[in-house]
């Protein structure tokens, strides 16, 4: 490894999401990767992405990777599916020697569980109108429901992750499927996977996937890859940063130390 990498492996890694939601993402790096130090970047004041247009996300996806880049980053990821499907090509195009790891539906996985039933696949109206969730569907969507579920990542915003509000907006949301044998359901949105408990008492015994191991295992491969990895001697630690101001930072802080 040069000297010139060997001092930039203790850079940051920043990390962004159209809110608190991609601190579920955080989690699972500060887990696996506890030499790493994380720059977190809620864009509270934007939030939602998943309702805005394709070219709105793209656009306050590109002054968050500016903002990051200006504190000394090393790696940027997108934790954020929504900001993944109308940014992450156009990112890696503008910035093509940095790593840039982004969100996938984990529709992959989910298809190995399904037998003669259904694949329930959670996500934001932006993230199944997308190019990227198009293309996963083409090839393992047999048997795959897409459900868009606008207004349910504002849950997590507020810090709702149980409640008799959050009970009726699922209940609403699934009992079209009461009849339906349920193998597996895709939590496609990094908030979705602090509803876990929620949403899991409606398909008891039924699978819920996320992408977010996949991606830290992926950003994992890449930093390794680049001589990037921070040496175990390293001291790990997270930063959190919002543009909607400090009281987004306290709800992110408190979802980072939530036991779930």
């Amino acid at each position: 490894m040069s000297e010139n990498k060997r001092g930039f492996s203790t850079a940051p890694i920043g990390m962004f999401d159209s809110g608190v939601g991609g601190v579920s993402v955080l989690r699972e790096a500060v887990r696996m990767l506890p030499n790493e130090r994380f720059i977190f970047y809620g864009d509270t004041k934007n939030a939602p992405y998943g309702t805005k247009p394709r070219e709105t996300v793209l656009a306050l996806s590109r002054n968050v990777v500016k903002e990051l880049l200006s504190l000394g980053v090393k790696a940027i990821v997108i934790a954020c599916n929504t900001a993944t499907s109308a940014a992450a090509a156009d990112l890696r195009a503008e910035y093509p020697e940095l790593p840039i790891i982004a969100m996938e539906p984990a529709l992959k996985p989910a298809s190995l569980l399904r037998h003669d039933g259904i694949v329930l696949s959670l996500a934001t109206p932006g993230t199944i109108a997308g190019e990227k969730y198009a293309h996963l569907y083409a090839l393992y969507g047999a048997g795959v429901v897409s459900l868009p579920c606008p207004g349910l990542m504002e849950f997590v915003e507020r810090g709702e992750l149980s409640g008799p509000e959050l009970h009726t907006y699922l209940e609403n949301l699934f009992a079209p499927y009461e009849a339906s044998k349920v193998e597996a359901v895709v939590l496609g949105c990094t908030h979705y996977s602090f509803l876990k408990r929620s949403i899991a008492a409606f398909f008891p015994g039924v699978p819920l996937l996320d992408g977010n191991e996949g991606t830290v295992r992926q950003l994992h491969r890449r930093l390794e890859a680049l001589g990037l990895l921070a040496p175990d001697t390293a001291k790990g630690g997270v930063e959190l940063l919002s543009s909607g101001g400090g009281q987004p930072i306290a709800r992110m802080q408190a979802l980072l130390n939530a036991v779930l």
